[in-house]
């Protein structure tokens, strides 16, 4: 076993950052009011499964379609640009249209376990041992849950300015990762 608590801790600060869950909670809120009750519980154990689940088998679903790591990455990096832009300008890219329900779709897939968390797990695999990457998943559902389960507490709380200005913070840390992500991967696609 390899544990590294620095691992442990670079890889959920980054996986909490592209999850944004704080940054959600608006979109958790609406939802509450557009389908009544959410399932936190559920929602949160299917995230996890998915996560670690493409954990282990992504890269090999890559290698069967012919996509190697380096440019999953690549591409993952623009995701995440694209994602950390909407979340610094305010602006929607890309949004499902409203669900009738809130469990597994769409909050455990994709608003938690969607295409940058995909992304950025292969991503962490290249990088950082897959113990250390799993404990990351599970600290960041841990999290996913309690915000899910008192996400209408936390918009009160914090209001739309505040929830605003952490969509924007963590835009900015998003941002950041992609340009890492990016720069660390575009020279093995060479």
């Amino acid at each position: 076993m390899n544990f590294s608590i620095k691992e442990i801790a670079t890889a959920g600060m980054i996986l909490f950052a592209v999850i944004d869950i704080v940054g959600n909670v608006p979109i958790i809120v609406d939802l509450r009011n557009k389908v009544g009750h959410i399932q936190s519980e559920k929602a949160s154990i299917v995230a996890a499964v998915i996560m670690i689940a493409f954990l282990f088998i992504g890269e090999e679903i890559l290698k069967l379609i012919g996509i190697d790591v380096n440019s999953f990455a690549v591409a993952g990096s623009f995701i995440l640009f694209f994602l950390a832009i909407e979340m610094i300008l305010g602006i929607s890219l890309y949004k499902d249209d409203a669900p009738e329900t809130a469990s597994i779709v769409p909050l455990a897939f994709p608003l938690i376990a969607g295409a940058g968390t995909m992304t950025t797990l292969l991503s962490l695999r290249a990088e950082y041992h897959v113990e250390n990457i799993i404990l990351a998943i599970i600290i960041n559902i841990i999290i996913v849950y309690a915000v899910l389960k008192s996400s209408s507490r936390i918009g009160k709380i914090l209001g739309k300015s505040g929830l605003a200005v952490i969509r924007k913070i963590f835009g900015v840390i998003l941002l950041a990762i992609s340009v890492k992500l990016f720069a660390s991967n575009v020279t093995g696609l060479f």
